[in-house]
Parts: structure tokens; C-alpha cells; sequence
């Protein structure tokens, strides 16, 4: 409605007009402001039913996907790389039927992949990846930890590129549906540090999502960030699917597999599994939680 200026003929009446008017903004106002109701109440999820969303993400079986709960939000964080379309997106919801509410959809930058390539540090037959942290067993037999998709598949490992310093076989591995290795030292002249970048590792534990965290790596060396999420399961494609990763902010680039995961007061974390983008643009990495490793083979840091 357009409001005409007009001339009041009175004092008594242009006041009334103004508290007419003034009163009519106050209920245009009111009408503005919406009451509070049930549909503007979060949903909350109950824990199978998150369980259920969880497990729709996995049956979807895209590539390119990693998932974990928030429990600060009360939903499945779904993080998907540039490869994953808006298709393979409506897939996933449709697969997660009545739960799909429970499925917050993030981007991220690049492409998921397994960080392995040829190049420096340990070397298997014809690729390239990082030693993670050197542990023994209670003999006091040393070895050490790497990423599982390095060592599945892989014999001797050596200290060089020309492949004539022998480290030790592969003496464990498991992936998929985890990530971790383990190589057994047979050359007693190479020097066991139990050191991870510049810090001295006392222990092996669990962060907190938020903890800040430091990864080396034989490709792009020190670098840190923070957790994001625990208990994360990725889809690397082609049925390599890990379940229980820590997922950072951590950049990693191929070659940095199986590298250390780590606090500077010394507390062992993980081991590189892979991610997205690169240390120029950043990206979300994964690793395999140490502790899980340590368990399975009966060894522990020194």
C-alpha cells in the first residue's frame, strides 16, 4: 500500500495518525517474526539410526567418499573429492532411504587416493613409500610400521633407491579394511631411531577431534594440522575400502604412505593412509590409527 503524504488538520489528528501508523509497524513486525513450533526443532538421531545412515554411505559403494560421525552435529559428515558427481551424491541419499536427513554432504578439493610413488625413503620392488614409527616386540627384535597398501604385495624392503641397502622383509600386512604393515629388520648395521620427524616418541595413543597433530613424510616432509573426525571409513575405489581412520587437515602428497602421525610431546598417532590434494592447496588426509597396529602385531614404541 503506497501512503500519501497529507496535510493533518490538526495537531490531535497527526498524532493519532502517527500512533496508527507506528502501531501498525509494530504488528507488521509481529506478524515477521515466526513462533517457535516443532518443525524448527534439530532432529535428533538416534544412534542405530546413524548407524543405518552409516552403513547406506558404504552400500552405495562410491569412490571418492569418507564418512564418520559428528557427534557435535548428530549427523554422518559424508566428505566427498572432485571425482564424486551430483549423481553419485542423489545415490547415496537415496540409498540412506529414511535416514537420509542424517547424511550432511561435504566437499573437498582433488581426488582421494593411496599416497604411494616412486621416489626416496623405503622402498619396495617398484614403488616408493614412508617408514612410520620403529617399534619392537618383547624379544627386543626390532621392526618397524608402514601403511598396508604398501606392503601388501611387496617382499624385501630397502633404506635406497638402487635398492642394494636391505632393510627386511615384509612380515605383516592388512588391507584393505585396515592399513597397516609391518617389515622386520634383518640388517643389524642401519641404526633404529625411535624418533617420528624431530620428536622423540615416549608412547602410542588416540587424539581428540580438534587435537593438532604433525605428519612426516618422505615426499613433502613435516606438516601439521588438526583432527576432524575419528572413526572415519574411506572408499578408495576398486573394493579399497578402510574402516576406523583418523581424518585431519593434515597435507600429504604420493610417497608420504606410512608415515608417522604424531604430537610434538611424543605421542604416536598413526600412519598415512592417503587423501586428497596436495601441501600447496591443502586437502583432508586419513591415517591409520598406530594403537590398532601395535595391538595386532604385539609391539609397542620406543
Amino acid at each position: 500500500m503506497r501512503i500519501k503524504r497529507t496535510t493533518p488538520r490538526s495537531g490531535i489528528a497527526r498524532r493519532t495518525r502517527l500512533i496508527a501508523v507506528s502501531t501498525g509497524l509494530v504488528a507488521a513486525a509481529a506478524i515477521a517474526i515466526p513462533s517457535a513450533n516443532a518443525a524448527d526443532t534439530p532432529t535428533t538421531f538416534s544412534s542405530t539410526e546413524l548407524k543405518s545412515a552409516s552403513s547406506s554411505v558404504l552400500k552405495a559403494d562410491v569412490p571418492g567418499t569418507a564418512w564418520a560421525v559428528d557427534s557435535k552435529t548428530n549427523r554422518v559428515v559424508v566428505t566427498v573429492d572432485s571425482t564424486v558427481s551430483k549423481a553419485e551424491i542423489a545415490k547415496i541419499r537415496q540409498q540412506a532411504g529414511g535416514n537420509a536427513d542424517a547424511l550432511t554432504i561435504k566437499h573437498t578439493s582433488g581426488k582421494f587416493q593411496k599416497y604411494i610413488a616412486g621416489g626416496d625413503a623405503i622402498y619396495a620392488s617398484s614403488w616408493r613409500c614412508s617408514l612410520g614409527f620403529n617399534v619392537r616386540n618383547s624379544a627386543g627384535a626390532y621392526y618397524f610400521l608402514t601403511a598396508g597398501h604398501c606392503t601388501d604385495g611387496a617382499g624385501t624392503w630397502y633404506s635406497n633407491s638402487g635398492r642394494t641397502t636391505v632393510l627386511g622383509p615384509t612380515a605383516g600386512s592388512s588391507f584393505p579394511t585396515n592399513d597397516y604393515g609391518l617389515v622386520r629388520y634383518t640388517n643389524t648395521s642401519i641404526t633404529k631411531s625411535g624418533t617420528a620427524g624431530n620428536t622423540d616418541i615416549t608412547r602410542a595413543g588416540t587424539p581428540s577431534v580438534g587435537t593438532t597433530v604433525t605428519r612426516d613424510g618422505s615426499t613433502t616432509g613435516i606438516h601439521s594440522g588438526r583432527v576432524t573426525a575419528l572413526n572415519a571409513t574411506v572408499n578408495y575405489g576398486g573394493g579399497d575400502v578402510v574402516y576406523g581412520m583418523i581424518q585431519t587437515t593434515v597435507c600429504a602428497e604420493p610417497g608420504d604412505s606410512g608415515g608417522p602421525l604424531y604430537s610434538t610431546s611424543g605421542i604416536a598417532y598413526g600412519l598415512t593412509s592417503g587423501g586428497s590434494g596436495n601441501c600447496s592447496s591443502g586437502g583432508t588426509t586419513f591415517f591409520q590409527p598406530v594403537v590398532e597396529a601395535l595391538n595386532a602385531y604385539g609391539m609397542s614404541v620406543f
